[in-house]
């Protein structure tokens, strides 16, 4: 692997770092709440990347496959819509799904009258630098034309390490409906940031869950196999390893249930006991009792017509939106 392909933000570029709370601020701020809590971010490390891969493949797990319908259905008339541009992916995980797109951006780029440089070009986006440089080495094996730069570092750093400063038409992408990760209001701050790295006319696609029965989105998230469970714990185990940790994974057990009144999935950990838990690194000791929860993530479901007034409400206006023949998930494109 070299420089020229993977680039590692946090490491490499002091000036942006400085920006950036302490590293593992966000874990004493979370679990000295009263309703303790964690960052979804620290499910990703290697282990929780292929968890989560292995989640994308389960029965229950409807989003993934949904996505890639419409991606597989609609990638032509997307690349047709923006025409050639840089691509660029926040969490790009395996970027399984983005096959489709690049295969569309591959066709629109061969079929271009005069040479465009850097036609054919794409950025992915992750914090897990295992799953992160096995996917560059992939891609560029699969598209030995495409220019590629994987990022290795927080949405915020690669936001800000991509600004305004690209020579050709863009488009950001955030699939899977991670946005519904994150609340209203951090959703808001995150469309400013991806506003912000788009210039007039460039694009951004957005992947979004729609609002469906109880009964289906609960048993997505506690499917049979227990994955998302494993998923869920093993947050602690990174935790364990990245500040010095004793959390006992054997303590805590998985719950995801549905709030109906704000739309949102609610993944938690109950501790099954009374126990004390160290961080030696933050300096952090912190009590349990007995059925007392971390919350670890929120996954908001949408409504489309509340989207498109966010995104607006960003100076992002909507293109074009796909669904699947159900309308359990929808594509959203719009234009700076």
């Amino acid at each position: 692997m070299t420089v020229k392909h993977l680039k590692i933000l946090h490491q490499h570029n002091s000036s942006i770092n400085q920006t950036f709370e302490k590293d593992g601020d966000d874990v004493i701020q979370g679990l000295t709440k009263s309703q303790k809590s964690l960052p979804p971010k620290y499910f990703y490390d290697d282990r929780g990347s292929e968890l989560f891969e292995k989640i994308c493949d389960l029965p229950e797990y409807y989003p993934t496959r949904t996505e890639a319908w419409i991606l597989n259905e609609y990638a032509d008339e997307i690349a047709a819509i923006t025409g050639s541009c840089e691509l660029v992916e926040l969490g790009s995980g395996s970027s399984t799904k983005t096959h489709y797109l690049l295969s569309a951006y591959q066709k629109a780029a061969n079929s271009l009258t005069e040479a465009v440089p850097d036609a054919f070009s794409y950025i992915p986006i992750d914090v897990s630098g295992g799953i992160l440089k096995t996917t560059v080495l992939h891609l560029q094996e699969k598209y030995p034309d495409l220019c590629l730069e994987g990022l290795l570092g927080t949405y915020e750093e690669a936001l800000l390490y991509l600004g305004k400063n690209h020579g050709r038409s863009r488009m950001i992408f955030f699939l899977g409906s991670s946005i519904g990760n994150f609340t209203e209001s951090e959703s808001n701050d995150f469309l400013s940031k991806v506003s912000h790295a788009l210039t007039k006319g460039d694009y951004f696609l957005l992947g979004i869950d729609l609002q469906k029965p109880k009964e289906v989105l609960e048993a997505a998230y506690n499917d049979s196999q227990e994955v998302t469970a494993a998923f869920n714990l093993n947050m602690l185990a990174h935790l364990n390893w990245r500040f010095q940790g004793n959390f006992d994974l054997d303590l805590f057990r998985h719950q995801a249930i549905y709030n109906e009144i704000d739309h949102q999935i609610e993944m938690y950990l109950h501790a099954r006991s009374p126990h004390q838990v160290s961080l030696d690194i933050l300096d952090l000791k912190i009590q349990f009792q007995a059925g007392e929860s971390i919350l670890t993530e929120i996954s908001r479901k949408f409504g489309l017509e509340a989207v498109q007034a966010q995104l607006q409400s960003q100076g992002l206006e909507t293109v074009k939106i796909w669904t699947d023949p159900q309308k359990m998930f929808g594509l959203v494109l719009c234009q700076v």
